[in-house]
């Protein structure tokens, strides 16, 4: 399996830790994902509010560098990146002008794009492409008695539910699960966090990471699990200034990708766990299970 890979900008910044669980994980279940070269910035989904066809324009070069590089398909990580990624081609192929503006604009710089590069998101392809009984092949240190949250954000599935549902998803469930960790049953694994409101409006922001964060711990949870580099930043970064305005709420958050990897046998510092700010609980003691 191979795959054209857009990292996006979080994932070189902010969110290394993502990259660095995600690309030593997919290479031990033999997914092969290749760096996009010259690849820029989608605009991620704050120019889409400021101007759709300049946004559109710069997210649409990155799928006609894959499309060049000979991808059939492009992995982007990122929850922004992926969703405006998606939007790009949705708006390309129901609006005519836009599809004109893109293709003068990629033109000037010798690009095209054919539109026909589907964008997935690696949930989707751990479940629909590797399969969960292959991850469970690979497993040798099961999460057994660690109870997850699994958070999945407002992008991966909304507007667009390609690979799960919108009001309820459960890929990142059955994943957590297959790798033994205890799933928590919580209502707000759509609830958006803030956002970038938290950097605009904090009073907003922060509200939102908050309410998130006290349920997680209601229920019962050792920690969160996320899939977007904003909601992992969100929920790990603003505990001191939570903590001064309403209550203490210390729950960690990680990525399901360092997770992934600690079931796999990798070991924390290879997968940048020592990056978050709330530590992970030492896992429970749990018998390994022979590579």
């Amino acid at each position: 399996m191979r795959y054209g890979y857009f990292p996006g900008c979080s994932l070189k910044g902010t969110g290394r830790a993502y990259e660095e669980s995600l690309l030593p994980v997919m290479q031990h279940l033999g997914v092969e994902m290749v760096e996009l070269d010259d690849w820029s910035c989608c605009g991620a989904t704050a120019y889409m509010a400021v101007d759709e066809g300049k946004a559109c324009a710069l997210a649409a070069r990155n799928l006609a560098l894959a499309e060049q590089g000979g991808f059939a398909q492009v992995m982007a990580p990122c929850s922004a990146c992926y969703l405006v990624l998606n939007k790009t081609q949705h708006f390309m192929q129901d609006y005519p002008a836009m599809r004109r503006l893109v293709d003068k604009a990629l033109g000037s710089v010798g690009l095209k794009v054919s539109n026909d590069t589907p964008v997935r998101h690696p949930l989707d392809i751990l479940l629909n492409d590797v399969g969960l009984d292959a991850v469970k092949q690979k497993v040798t240190r099961p999460l057994k008695g660690l109870k997850v949250a699994p958070y999945y954000g407002c992008q991966i599935v909304r507007p667009y539910s390609t690979f799960d549902d919108q009001a309820d998803p459960v890929s990142m469930d059955q994943l957590l699960q297959a790798l033994g960790a205890e799933v928590i049953d919580w209502p707000l694994k759509t609830k958006c966090c803030g956002g970038s409101l938290t950097g605009t409006l904090p009073e907003a922001g922060l509200r939102l990471s908050y309410i998130l964060l006290k349920e997680a711990k209601k229920r019962g949870a050792d920690l969160i699990a996320t899939v977007c580099p904003l909601c992992q930043f969100n929920l790990d970064g603003y505990h001191d200034k939570i903590e001064a305005k309403w209550e203490p709420v210390r729950v960690p958050t990680v990525y399901f990708s360092q997770l992934m990897g600690l079931a796999f046998g990798m070991p924390a510092n290879r997968l940048g766990l020592q990056r978050g700010f709330i530590p992970m609980p030492s896992l429970p003691r749990a018998e390994a299970v022979a590579a």
